[in-house]
């Protein structure tokens, strides 16, 4: 569930069994891999630091290795540098994965075409060949990619989901049934209704909404099933809060996960001041499954380093130093076989933490969050010439504080469209798009024209999502 991206959580149906739990599926034998997988990956929270760190070296010589033995492209690409280390690499962009897909999967029966044609044709949890789970990007960022894995990678997608679960305590067993509601996408290609088909728990309930539902459908749903568990997109879960402290909606979950889009600091505390509990929240990826969890502290996100290596970076691909927001990051999948990605390039923007250690004793390094994508920062003309990139978090500081069901921002050719859904009617437009222009004349900005636009509902994506800050198509 924050980047967040978020793209693609959570499982449906798939918690952390309790003692003595099982999880259930028609194919008992993803089931026992997951179990197996499970118990790994909580073996390794005990790690020390230096030992997550020496699995990783051996987990990337391995991933190296197999691309550079399967891969045509790898071949080619990293030509002269396979011996080198991954930051000297060249960096693999999804244009890149899906020009040059039939070469780059390690599956020479695998095509594209072929892919494509699986994948419009998709109506439940049907496989590729019989053998290949496939997904895809929704392509807001500019160009859809679809990705794949065979069991032995499906696997570790569901546990590293799972992980996000576990360590929230989201625990069910026989004597621990688990009511789940999860509001996001239901789109058969979306890789969360994957995951979802594939492994279901006879003692975990799951109701499955898309967030795209009629509003007022979805809080009746919502009130007939109690969900004890409550799973959404960050701008869901903002819009839920509001409904619940107005009356519309009277659910008491015992624990809330945020994923796919950015977690602001004010959606935090409505979800907080609505039911009581602190959200989990979660940062994964179609590509990568798993990137980042919180954990029962809630003192940042830890990065899941025994599964993907995160590389935090600026425009030019260099690293930044913790507490400064990365323009994007550089991802490596390390259990990726069938469809290797090695220092794949991510538009999402985090900032890593100088926390060194946080009170749970896992060993994973600290995020302090997930600030957006870089196709969120919007560029003015600046007063000394030329342009100015504006970040997200500087708009999330005057827009968080509006009391507001949903809030965008969305920039226009001839000015900045504030898009407000559910503000009181007393509540000071004029006042608003003042402050939004004092903090960016502030960064050195030429001012643009600040329109503020009441609407019954935010627009949302053919996904669900409503996202914070975009750009007018």
């Amino acid at each position: 569930m924050t980047g967040q991206r978020l793209l693609t959580w959570p499982p449906r149906g798939l918690l952390a069994a309790g003692d003595g739990g099982r999880l259930w599926s028609g194919n008992i034998s993803v089931v026992l891999r997951v179990l197996g997988r499970r118990h790994t990956l909580r073996q390794r929270d005990r790690w020390t630091r230096e030992q997550l760190q020496a699995h990783q070296g051996c987990a990337l010589r391995q991933l190296r290795d197999h691309a550079y033995a399967h891969s045509p492209f790898y071949q080619r690409f990293h030509a002269g540098r396979t011996d080198r280390p991954l930051h000297e690499l060249p960096v693999l962009t999804k244009a890149m994965v899906m020009e040059h897909f039939d070469e780059l999967v390690t599956d020479p029966a695998v095509t594209l075409a072929d892919v494509e044609a699986h994948l419009a044709a998709l109506k439940g949890n049907e496989r590729f060949r019989g053998r290949y789970w496939v997904a895809a990007t929704s392509g807001t960022t500019g160009r859809r990619g679809i990705f794949l894995w065979d069991l032995e990678e499906w696997v570790e997608v569901l546990a590293s989901y799972n992980r996000s679960l576990d360590w929230a305590g989201a625990t069910a067993g026989l004597t621990r049934p688990v009511r789940m509601a999860v509001v996001s996408s239901t789109t058969p290609w979306h890789q969360s209704a994957r995951v979802g088909a594939t492994v279901r728990s006879p003692w975990v309930q799951t109701l499955r909404i898309d967030s795209g539902d009629p509003l007022e459908r979805t809080l009746q749903r919502l009130d007939r099933f109690q969900p004890q568990v409550l799973v959404a997109y960050a701008s869901m879960l903002r819009l839920l809060a509001f409904e619940q402290a107005a009356g519309h909606l009277r659910i008491a979950p015992d624990l809330v996960f945020s994923a796919s889009e950015v977690l602001t600091g004010e959606t935090r505390r409505r979800i907080d001041q609505a039911w009581g509990t602190q959200p989990f929240d979660v940062y994964a990826a179609t590509e990568t499954a798993g990137i980042a969890s919180e954990c029962q502290f809630h003192t940042g996100l830890h990065l899941f380093e025994d599964l993907v290596v995160t590389e935090v970076v600026d425009g030019e691909n260099q690293p930044v130093p913790p507490g400064v927001p990365g323009e994007k990051i550089l991802v490596t999948v390390l259990f990726g076989r069938t469809q290797p990605l090695i220092r794949y390039e991510m538009s999402d923007s985090i900032t890593s933490s100088d926390r060194v250690h946080c009170p749970c004793g896992r060993p994973y390094p600290l995020i302090e969050g997930v600030q957006g994508r870089v196709e969120e920062a919007l560029e003015f003309p600046a007063r000394a010439g030329g342009q100015i990139r504006v970040q997200p978090t500087v708009f999330h500081s005057v827009m968080d504080a509006a009391p507001a069901e949903g809030w965008q921002l969305v920039q226009e050719p001839d000015g900045l469209a504030v898009l407000l859904a559910g503000a009181p009617d007393a509540f000071d437009d004029d006042g608003l798009a003042g402050r939004l222009m004092h903090e960016l004349q502030s960064h050195g900005v030429v001012t643009p024209q600040i329109e503020v636009r009441r609407l019954p509902a935010i627009p949302r994506t053919a996904l669900g999502k409503a996202p914070l800050i975009k750009k007018s198509s």
